[in-house]
Parts: C-alpha cells; structure tokens; sequence
C-alpha cells in the first residue's frame, strides 16, 4: 500500500479551534469549584455533541477504531472514544493546577527515567496525541530533578501556551521554537544542562521529511526529525504516553526506543530508521491495549492524491 500523503496528514492544522479561552476560563472556574465529579457531568454533553455533528471527526474515529479493534466499532465505542478525549481535556484543569489528589496514577518505566537523569546529558522523550501529556506532571512530586522542555513550531507553542494560561498563568511550557536558525543549539544547550526534551512524533508538516512505516495495518508516513534530531545530537530517545483508564485512574508509561549516544555518522541513517520504526510500533501496541486514547480526529490514512 501507498504511505498517506504528509501533505494530507498535515490537515491537523488546519482544523479551526473549537471553543474559546473565555470559555475556557469560564469551563476552568466551575470545574475548580464544583470539583472533579460534579463538573465531569458535562462532559457527556461534549461527548454526544463531537458524536452527532462533528462528521469528520466521527469518521476519522470510526477509521482509527476499526484498525484498533479490529472491527467496526460500534456507537457506543465512538462515544467512549470521544468521552476519553473530553475527560483528558477536562483533568487538565486539575493536572495544571497541581490538584493530583484527584487522581490514581500509576507509573512504568520509572526507573528508565531516573536512568537519564542520573547521566545528566538529558533524553529525548517521544510522545504522541496519545492520552494525556499533562498527566507527567504527577512525576515532578517523585522525580524533582525531571526538568521538560518541549521542541515545537511557534505557531502550535502560542495557541498551547494561550490555552494553559487561561487554565493556569503559572503553568506555562518552557518551549524551544523549532525552525528557526538556532533551534537546535537551543535543543543542544537545554540537553546539556540535563533537561529531557519532549517532542510528538505522530503528526508531520507537509515540507519535513517522513518515513513510510507499517502502522495498525496500513503503511503510514511518520516523521523522521525527532529521531534524526536525536541522532545528530548523539542522545537517548523514550516513548511517553500518559493513558487515561477510565474513572480517574492514568499509567504513565516510559519506554527506551534508541540510543544515539555512540552512534557513527555513516550508521546514522540506518538507526534513524530503525527508530521511527521502533517508535511506530510501540504507538501501534498502546493503541490496541487502550484504543480509546489515540486523539487524531482527522484522516490520518487518506491514500495520495492519484496524479495523471
């Protein structure tokens, strides 16, 4: 099969916004007030609404859900798939605003990260729109010296940073712009001073350079500048997802997927490769063990455009 077009797996951006940062401070105030269990009754609502009148997203879920599951999905499958969604959405209020009391948080793969730190040259850490990124803030009360800077386009940084701000002021993101002329003496300078730099690696822009990957069934085209990244700068590379469970319950999961740290130039590409390959494969496990996690709601696998 043909891998998707990059091209056409960048329509992520330009998806508008839904919703709006007053509501999202209004949404933030009631959820603080009322608590976690009385403000979660909403979040059906939200639920049923993406259901019946967001088409491309239904469609794009019911696309994901029949390779995660392995058949069709049935409604009430869809549904949980964007009440998974609302729900991460909605603990971020919560994660932000350090209130992880709330919550039931398990950890694996902890001893990879103590790992890192200990070496003091810093990691990459690899995520996905896989659950909930935030919940890794839960780390920060056993793992203090766990010190995250994310590498991503301004554009994204801006609207992600407006929107924590209106959750939290004091939760901003400690971001390195990337592509810019010193992106990546910035990325080196942070992992010099022992900080573990988070990039996602399951969504491309249409001009970055991608790789065709077996992923749930289908080849898919994944990018290749976290890894090449990686390599270049000679560092460690984890997995992170943060998967919610249901209730108020979250597994943090860490995983090695390479190390660069003595690799030869002439290896390099090969290794790379084998990377986002490794990379791809660990996505697709945590999809089919907890399918209703994977937050891409656009056509993640349209084929190319047939060209004459």
């Amino acid at each position: 099969m043909n891998p998707a077009d990059p091209a056409l797996q960048s329509e992520w951006r330009k998806q508008p916004e839904r919703g709006s940062l007053v509501l999202l401070r209004a949404m933030t105030w009631l959820s603080l007030a009322l608590g976690r269990p009385v403000s979660r009754v909403v979040l059906v609502g939200i639920s049923l609404y993406f259901l019946l009148f967001a088409a491309a997203a239904r469609n794009a879920s019911r696309a994901y859900l029949r390779r995660a599951l392995g058949r069709p999905p049935r409604l009430a499958e869809q549904f949980r798939h964007f009440h998974s969604f609302a729900s991460c959405i909605h603990d971020r209020v919560y994660l932000l605003n350090d209130r992880f009391d709330q919550f039931d948080i398990q950890v694996e793969g902890e001893d990879v990260v103590k790992e890192v730190l200990a070496a003091g040259r810093g990691a990459f850490l690899i995520g996905a729109h896989l659950g909930s990124f935030e919940v890794i803030r839960a780390l920060g009360r056993r793992q203090p010296d766990l010190k995250i800077a994310m590498a991503m386009y301004v554009e994204n940084a801006h609207k992600i940073n407006a929107a924590l701000a209106a959750i939290n002021p004091s939760a901003m993101l400690d971001v390195i712009p990337l592509g810019q002329f010193d992106s990546m003496l910035q990325v080196q300078e942070r992992l010099d001073e022992g900080v573990v730099v988070g990039m996602m690696g399951d969504r491309t822009l249409a001009q970055n350079p991608t790789q065709p990957v077996a992923f749930l069934g289908q080849t898919v085209a994944f990018p290749v500048g976290p890894m090449r990244l990686a390599a270049i700068l000679k560092r460690p590379v984890l997995f992170i997802c943060g998967l919610y469970l249901g209730g108020n319950r979250y597994a943090i999961h860490f995983e090695r997927l390479a190390d660069f740290t003595d690799i030869e130039r002439k290896a390099r590409s090969a290794a790379v490769s084998d990377a986002v390959a490794a990379y791809a494969g660990c996505l697709e496990r945590h999809c089919r063990a907890a399918p209703f996690n994977w937050f891409n709601f656009f056509d993640f696998w349209r084929p190319p455009t047939e060209t004459s």
